[in-house]
């Protein structure tokens, strides 16, 4: 968390001794600048509004009111009840256009019919905002929740993990913050509502990711798999051609706004915000704070293959170039001979190392000459893509496959992925691909509902000859793509190697464990009663414990895209309802009545705080806020330095399998991607995702590190196998063959 300064300027309060006037004027800076950015992107989706139309309004709704009006006015009847005729007394006499009666009168007519129009525009749209501005349909019981009532909130989340003594100490300083301190953050937090769009997102961003020194590769980037399950082709590049291809295609289909939004339950649309960066994005490193530099467009993507850095042009002329062209480039540079440049193969390790490293070598050797070209190349490419000589694959037969296949995309050798980019994809030899995904910009589902799209329109829409080759004839007159060049001084080189060595370190202490859970899935989870998630999430209760003997404070990341600029918060999976039925379920000597009775108590209450957490009444983003606001104030809170400091221990996420339902897979069962991962959160910890990838099976990605004596991925992962079994084994759910 960055330091905050401290600055007396203007606050209204009441005491005893009369109204005294102070207020942070660091704190007031950073409410005003974030307001200041809430409105230069409304100013930017007005104008959108404006270009490409005006929802709901169109140029054909319009054009009916106007007949409307003007077909009323010649059958003698004023629905402007006079505002017409008041209109056309205020244009103009005697010159120009307004010269006649009957061209001042169809103005008039014109100027009141677009006034309507655009009245019923913002009634209806203030009327939807409503709406959707309601969350009780997620509750049977909904009501508003208090920053007071967070606190308490968060105090039950940890009371499972703390003896009497330890909950007494805590409860003791959440009710001196509840009392001293939290009013006065709260009215700045209040301010900044009504300001900025949303109160959290700009600061989570910052704060969280932007702010962060540590390397990205394992601490933040995550991976992508592709499908497991079937292979489309085996050419390296003809697959790549399709996928690139498809990108673009969604690319353009976002610029038109024409992707329809994912719907909460198939009710409310999610604020697609997240999606605006999704491409021509990179992240600039900086001393203090990285920068997200966003361009409106961009017309080529960067190719890393053996060591030399490529520039592949997307487009010849206006036209997008067809997945054959595209294979017959990338085919191009996997057959040029020429080597990599004194310091260019590792150069990419400086996206892997410190952000201070990076962001001194980037002033010092970059800024200017070839290298500032190349480099400009990199950074303002589409994306990054990675031609890999491995050939990681999913073999069922073999169970280390799946995790090798993890562990190439999650960090490859350290200098073969640009960690910046908003995303880079890796092609493997096989014509096995994957994604390594930045997370400043946006959340997991964002690049899933990207993914999903394009898996599916490669494989349902694109296809591929017989011989696995893009369909069509390339055009052989295309340009080559254009070798990038550096200058790399030696003082340089090393800082890169410097780099490398500490990206190499933190890979190899990365343990990742994947597999594919055969017995079961969502058909058979629902026929216990319970939602899924909640299910998965009380195994890894019982799993944690019985791997590690004690339980921990668990996050799971729960959207809040319900709300405009909405990113995610915190579900605490660890609750005393679900500690209560582990315990239980570890002494073995309850009924299976009484465990079941347990286990649906805490599977109620994990489905309550899910909704919680979406509707906005988690309590993690809003203690963080406040948390901020504290250190811009200068006020000292052990509640809060406490809250923010605590580890999880047990980090997990869920992917959702199907956003946008390109292809059935009851008809195609087979299709199925693997999910994802990410690395550990704590030193000591592990960190969890997983995809409920159909009715019969689940994906889990399990990372921890080998330098913890305490953790092991594989054998956590075993316990969560039984973990699954054993529940299920309750409700005498049949299991299908392994």
């Amino acid at each position: 968390m960055a330091e905050a300064h401290q600055a007396v300027a203007f606050q209204f309060t009441v005491t005893p001794d009369g109204v005294d006037f102070r207020l942070s004027r660091e704190a007031l800076k950073h409410v005003y600048l974030s307001g200041i950015n809430s409105w230069k992107k409304r100013l930017i989706r007005i104008k959108n509004g404006i270009l490409r139309g005006v929802y709901p309004g169109s140029p054909t709704s319009w054009l009916v009111v106007v007949m409307a009006t003007v077909g009323s006015s010649y059958c003698k009847v004023d629905i402007s009840m006079g505002l017409i005729c008041c209109i056309q007394r205020c244009l103009p006499e005697g010159c120009g256009p307004y010269r006649t009666p009957q061209t001042r009168a169809l103005l008039s007519m014109a100027i009141f019919s677009t006034g309507v129009w655009m009245m019923g525009i913002f009634f209806f749209r203030q009327t939807l905002k409503m709406l959707l501005s309601y969350h009780g349909w997620m509750f049977e019981m909904h009501g508003q929740t208090s920053h007071f009532t967070k606190v308490w909130a968060y105090l039950e989340s940890v009371r499972p993990l703390l003896d009497d003594e330890e909950y007494y100490r805590m409860e003791t300083l959440a009710k001196e913050f509840q009392d001293k301190t939290a009013p006065r953050l709260q009215k700045y937090l209040v301010l900044k509502s009504w300001w900025a769009t949303n109160y959290v997102s700009d600061w989570w961003e910052e704060y969280v990711y932007l702010r962060s020194r540590a390397p990205l590769v394992v601490n933040s980037n995550y991976y992508v798999m592709d499908f497991v399950l079937i292979k489309n082709t085996d050419i390296q590049a003809a697959r790549l051609g399709n996928i690139v291809h498809a990108m673009i295609m969604y690319r353009r289909k976002l610029d038109r706004e024409e992707i329809k939004p994912v719907m909460a339950l198939g009710i409310v649309p999610m604020c697609s915000y997240q999606m605006e960066r999704m491409f021509n994005t990179t992240r600039i490193p900086g001393k203090e704070t990285d920068l997200l530099q966003h361009l409106s467009d961009s017309r080529h993507v960067a190719v890393y293959h053996k060591g030399r850095f490529f520039k592949v042009w997307l487009y010849e002329g206006s036209h997008l170039l067809k997945p054959c062209d595209l294979e017959m480039q990338f085919q191009r540079i996997l057959d040029d001979p020429s080597p990599p440049q004194p310091g260019e193969e590792k150069l990419a390790a400086l996206t892997a190392g410190g952000r201070v490293e990076w962001a001194q070598a980037r002033q010092a050797f970059f800024s200017s000459g070839k290298n500032k070209t190349a480099l400009d190349a990199i950074e303002r490419a589409a994306f990054f893509v990675a031609l890999d000589e491995e050939s990681p694959h999913y073999d069922p037969e073999d169970e280390a496959s799946l995790s090798l296949y993890g562990k190439a995309l999650l960090h490859g050798n350290c200098y073969n992925r640009w960690f910046d980019k908003s995303f880079t994809i890796i092609a493997f030899k096989n014509g096995q691909l994957g994604l390594n995904t930045e997370h400043a910009w946006a959340d997991a589902p964002i690049i899933g509902h990207l993914w999903e799209f394009v898996l599916g329109t490669d494989t349902f829409h694109l296809g591929y000859t017989e011989t696995g080759h893009c369909l069509g004839k390339p055009n052989r007159m295309l340009a080559a793509p254009q070798r990038l060049q550096w200058d790399i001084p030696e003082q340089c080189q090393a800082v890169i190697e410097s780099s490398y060595q500490v990206a190499t370190a933190l890979a190899d202490d990365v343990e990742l464990y994947c597999f594919q859970f055969l017995p079961f899935g969502k058909g058979l989870i629902k026929k216990c009663r319970t939602s899924p998630d909640a299910f998965v999430q009380i195994a890894l209760q019982l799993a944690h414990f019985r791997d590690r003997g004690k339980f921990c404070l668990t996050y799971e990341a729960s959207m809040t895209r319900m709300f405009r600029e909405g990113r995610t918060e915190t579900v605490r999976s660890c609750t005393s309802e679900s500690t209560a039925f582990v315990q239980a379920m570890v002494k073995g000597s309850h009924m299976k009545a009484d465990l079941q009775d347990l286990f649906r108590k805490a599977s109620k209450k994990h489905q309550n705080m899910y909704r919680l957490a979406m509707t906005g009444a988690g309590i993690d983003r809003h203690l963080f806020c406040l948390y901020v606001v504290s250190k811009y104030l200068g006020v000292s809170s052990p509640f809060l330095a406490e809250v923010l400091s605590e580890p999880w221990r047990l980090s997990t996420s869920q992917i959702a399998q199907f956003q946008i339902r390109m292809f059935d897979p009851e008809q195609y069962p087979k299709h199925l991607g693997a999910g994802g991962g990410f690395g550990p959160v704590a030193d000591d910890g592990y960190g969890v995702s997983y995809m409920i990838a159909g009715e019969n099976t689940i994906f889990f990605h399990i990372s921890s590190k080998f330098s913890s004596s305490e953790t092991n991925a594989q054998r956590f992962g075993n316990h969560i196998r039984q973990a699954l079994l054993d529940i299920a084994d309750l409700f005498q759910v049949p299991k299908a063959d392994s």
